[in-house]
């Protein structure tokens, strides 16, 4: 009782306004965090958020594995963000129904469309196994054979699984650092169909310009419906004879809004968090990968934006890219920029030096946990970890011949007889609607260029000598000769893999060369990898045992988190951000289309947005058409597509971004301005009605 009041009093603050930092997995609940959530407005059980098919967390999806999602009708319907499912509606646009574009409105089941690489996976159970891991003799052995019982206790868990149902898999996966372990159970559907998207003016309303901002007004949802084997209920592969899934536990729709001070909770699955990074981790990735990414980024998207806007069909392929990309590449600008403004480095330095303090007076990990040996080996790779996430930024997935090269010198598969080995060949499959030409080689040469204006002359791979000798380092030659003479760009082209002509490929050697490059990087990184890994985990470790009295969560590892808080906005430099956002205000933004294209809506959009009376949709305490809310749940990347529910468990919004104001807090959470950016429901309902007159879905969902 004494370590739950002690908890209760931490988590308080002794304030009357809190933000309630965590990403908790819902299994192993703290009591204190669970009696902290009644004390806001709760009003569920524990049983009925976790315990079995009918509980909440039955309702909250893993959303082909980038995103998170709701179930919301006994039809199984999911609700994920626009830009969740912005790949799917691109890939079945065209120049001449472009969804992307103008949105996509399904009228039947027959109508709805399937995504082949799509799924959504439910979690059936999670349970912690660090016991079973350290018996096997886990804290004795090496690295690689940790990797190894890991992967082979993992196999033997999921047969076990798989034994009393086929349709369940079962991952393990490591929390606190590596300090313990938890087996986690799923069952996924592969059947997942699109079945309504606003249009991309509404869907990704402000672009960039408004991304990670607040006050935001972004239309952000998009509908899918999840299939399943007509004769069990159960995931099936697609097939036009599968049926809609009924779950067991869908999320109650509501119409009754929020207000400030309101309690709030997401149910998603955050990707990847680094709250327990050292002081010397958190340097690194400001300098070597945060910079690094923001400046080869920067030179891409100008150029892919450039192309995108003078050609629509060029849109139509790269508008998902673009996005992708823009993400995380303005993400790395703004944490930088509150690492800096906010002294993270300098507080957790401060934190260590406590920690150290109290290693010396408890001998806890003494002469295992080392901040001096830590701080030598950080330094020692940041060179190689700058070059490092230049070459992935400049030569990983940013254009279709290095894509190609690689794979090439990574083995594809060798088609044609055995017994005639000059007979045999690869081929590539005809991709040409996913990528254009003239884009790919002007980002190829750029990249080209900036990658060796920016890494040491060591890094530069063999090519290189290339250019520079037969090219005189013009780059736009050097890709224009790679296209030319090689066959890998070409079209239906079979590449016998045993005659000469293959040996010589330019593009072949290019790729070898890459893959050389690419082999000394890791060679010089995986020196120090395990012993720096081995600290954070002492250092983790320390951090909880110095603290055994409070509640801690693990860092984000994209597995199901609950994220708790209150409905509410955050003042800087002395002025209010407010907490929510009206129909006035994006019809202000719409009027501005012509100084920012990020702006544009159609004109059915000012209608609409410009109603006098908004009817069920308006809130009844404020009288206005709400879009979008802030909350101070906790989320990052992966959180995007989470449903937020009020203290009844009722769907009140779908979380779709963080704020710039602390976009750090992937490593620290701020409670003065951390905020969880959502989409109204009332604003998803009242597009789905009055633009898209979607009556079956409305009666389906059936919001209260």
């Amino acid at each position: 009782m004494k370590k739950t009041i002690l908890a209760l009093i931490a988590l308080l603050g002794m304030s009357t306004a809190h933000a309630d930092e965590g990403m908790w997995t819902i299994y192993n609940l703290p009591q204190a965090v669970y009696d902290q959530m009644q004390a806001e407005g709760f009003q569920m059980t524990y049983n009925d958020l976790y315990y079995g098919p009918t509980s909440l967390k039955a309702a909250c999806v893993n959303f082909s594995g980038y995103c998170s999602g709701v179930v919301v009708s006994p039809d199984g319907l999911v609700f994920t963000n626009h830009h969740c499912g912005f790949e799917a509606i691109r890939s079945h646009s065209t120049v001449e129904h472009d969804y992307m574009l103008n949105g996509f409105i399904s009228n039947s089941y027959e109508e709805e469309l399937p995504n082949p690489d799509m799924f959504v996976s439910f979690m059936i159970e999670q349970k912690d196994i660090t016991d079973q891991v350290m018996k096997l003799g886990f804290a004795d052995m090496i690295v690689d054979m940790q990797e190894q019982l890991i992967d082979s206790l993992e196999q033997a868990l999921s047969q076990e699984v798989k034994a009393k149902d086929s349709t369940l898999r079962l991952e393990v996966k490591p929390f606190y650092e590596g300090n313990r372990f938890y087996a986690t159970t799923y069952q996924d559907f592969t059947d997942v169909r699109l079945v309504f998207a606003v249009p991309k003016s509404m869907g990704k309303f402000g672009g960039e310009t408004d991304n990670w901002m607040w006050p935001r007004q972004t239309c952000d949802f998009s509908v899918f419906r999840i299939y399943a084997d007509p004769k069990t209920n159960g995931p099936a592969a697609y097939s036009k004879d599968n049926v809609p899934y009924h779950p067991q536990r869908w999320a109650q729709v509501s119409m009754q809004g929020y207000k400030e001070g309101d309690f709030a909770m997401t149910i998603g699955y955050p990707g990847s968090t680094e709250r327990y990074l050292s002081s010397y981790g958190i340097r690194e990735m400001r300098d070597a990968d945060n910079a690094t990414r923001a400046q080869v980024r920067g030179v891409k998207q100008d150029i892919m934006i450039r192309h995108m806007r003078a050609d629509e069909a060029v849109r139509i392929k790269y508008d998902s890219k673009y996005a992708q990309s823009s993400n995380y590449w303005k993400n790395s600008i703004g944490m930088n920029k509150c690492i800096d403004s906010i002294g993270i480095i300098n507080q957790k330095k401060d934190y260590e030096d406590r920690i150290a303090n109290w290693q010396q007076e408890t001998g806890f990990l003494q002469g295992k946990l080392d901040f001096q040996a830590m701080a030598r080996m950080y330094a020692d790779r940041l060179q190689d970890r700058r070059a490092f996430m230049y070459w992935i930024e400049t030569f990983g997935n940013t254009n279709e011949f290095c894509t190609r090269a690689m794979r090439l010198s990574r083995g594809m598969e060798v088609k044609g007889p055995e017994d005639k080995p000059k007979k045999q060949y690869i081929e590539f499959d005809d991709n040409s609607d996913s990528w254009d030409e003239a884009l790919d080689r002007e980002v190829f040469a750029a990249l080209l260029k900036n990658y060796k204006e920016n890494v040491d002359a060591r890094y530069l791979p063999d090519f290189y000598k290339t250019i520079h000798n037969k090219f005189q380092d013009n780059y736009t030659a050097y890709v224009d000769y790679l296209y030319k003479k090689s066959q890998i760009m070409k079209k239906g082209r079979k590449i016998y893999v045993n005659k000469k002509s293959y040996q010589k490929d330019p593009g072949v050697l290019f790729g070898i060369d890459l893959i050389e490059s690419l082999g000394e990087l890791r060679a010089n990184l995986i020196q120090t990898y395990d012993s720096i890994d081995l600290q954070e985990r002492y250092l983790c470790a320390a951090k909880l045992r110095m603290e055994e009295d409070l509640p801690h969560y693990s860092d984000a590892n994209f597995t199901m988190r609950l994220s708790y808080g209150q409905v509410g906005g955050f003042e800087l430099a002395g002025e209010p951000s407010g907490y929510y956002t009206t129909a006035e205000s994006i019809v202000e933004k719409m009027r501005k289309a012509d100084e920012n294209v990020e702006y544009f809506a159609e004109p059915v959009m000012h209608e609409l947005l410009s109603a006098n009376d908004f009817g069920p949709y308006t809130d009844k305490t404020t009288g206005k058409m709400q879009l979008c809310f802030l909350t101070n749940n906790d989320i990052t990347g992966g959180n995007s597509g989470s449903p937020m529910f009020d203290g009844k468990g009722q769907l009140i919004g779908l979380a779709f971004d963080g704020n710039w104001d602390s976009l750090s807090s992937d490593i620290n959470f701020d409670k003065r301005l951390a905020r969880c950016i959502g989409v109204d429901i009332r604003y998803v309902l009242y597009m789905m009605d009055k633009w898209g007159h979607a009556d079956r879905l409305l009666r389906e969902i059936n919001a209260k």
